[in-house]
């Protein structure tokens, strides 16, 4: 009698716990297998992604001899135009050094401007007059001002200056790219790519403390004791010409030729347009807004 007790209970314990049945008794009783082995019947998850592409195989009409079209969102490019062709910068090069200001310097810091340079595009500094680093970069992005350039670089030492943009070079992968002067000027020493331009770009883009002053169509600005007031317009003519255009960067020399890096935004896309030694760079840049609107197009593809 004690062993068939033993046996029913025993028997009857492992029925409740395995019996794969649908009793409702037993479902409560069993312990929750589902715990220990759950399914997850939900679908996969896609990473869908629009890519550009060509409605029709045609380029733009451009003067430049180097252009490069990126989609920033993908960083898909859409024309190459010699784009790994070292070219002179000009004030192109004054992307690089704005990145390198914003590395070394706090924006409310205090530079005095000792003998300003007076050479090509300036915003009219003064000597001994004392301005903030935010205000020069103003001068430097929007003005141009090579003065600006200087006076930035010299604070630390010019040759100091210049080591460190050969370096944010290397650290962004600029590999067309030697950089002599922090305001462009000496053409014959230092080169630039539209591709490197591109990568430039991008890394200010980022940066949107330096993004939004490249938008700006002009501003007034001073001196810490308001002596000196300078009114800065920006050079780019396209901006408020051309909706969706934010900037970036112009520049010139008689050896460089035209060259004007734009942002672009068109239906919720972002485009970093590129073009270098142009003899028209504002209609080269319109021509291509033109093809951009016209002629690219979206697929979104699963990843």
């Amino acid at each position: 009698m004690k062993y068939r007790f033993y046996f029913f209970f025993v028997f009857f314990t492992l029925l409740f716990l395995f019996y794969p049945g649908d009793s409702q008794l037993l479902q409560n009783f069993a312990y929750n297998r589902s715990t220990f082995a759950q399914v997850d019947a939900s679908p996969p998850k896609i990473n869908v992604k629009p890519f550009p592409y060509l409605r029709y195989q045609y380029a733009p009409y451009t003067s430049a001899e180097s252009v490069y079209i990126t989609n920033l969102d993908s960083y898909t490019p859409i024309l190459d135009k010699n784009a790994h062709t070292q070219m002179f910068p000009a004030s192109t090069v004054k992307i690089i050094t704005a990145l390198v200001v914003f590395d070394i310097y706090k924006p409310d810091q205090v530079i005095q401007i000792k003998i300003p340079l007076e050479e090509g595009q300036v915003m009219g500094l003064f000597s001994g007059e004392k301005i903030t680093v935010e205000n020069l970069l103003y001068g430097l992005l929007i003005h141009s001002g090579n003065d600006a350039a200087a006076a930035l670089a010299d604070e630390i030492g010019k040759e100091k200056f210049v080591d460190l943009m050969n370096q944010k070079a290397q650290q962004l992968q600029m590999k067309d790219s030697i950089f002599k002067d922090p305001a462009g000027l000496n053409d014959y020493s230092q080169f630039i790519s539209a591709y490197d331009l591109t990568l430039a770009a991008r890394a200010l883009l980022n940066n949107h403390y330096l993004a939004k002053m490249t938008s700006l169509k002009e501003i007034t600005i001073s001196d810490v004791d308001y002596r000196y007031f300078h009114k800065l317009t920006n050079v780019n003519k396209l901006l408020g010409e051309i909706q969706g255009l934010g900037g970036l960067k112009t520049g010139y020399t008689e050896n460089a030729g035209e060259n004007l890096v734009s942002f672009y935004k068109h239906n919720g896309h972002q485009y970093i347009i590129v073009v270098l030694k142009s003899l028209d760079r504002f209609q080269d840049t319109k021509n291509i807004v033109e093809w951009i609107v016209n002629n690219v197009n979206y697929q979104s593809v699963a990843l």
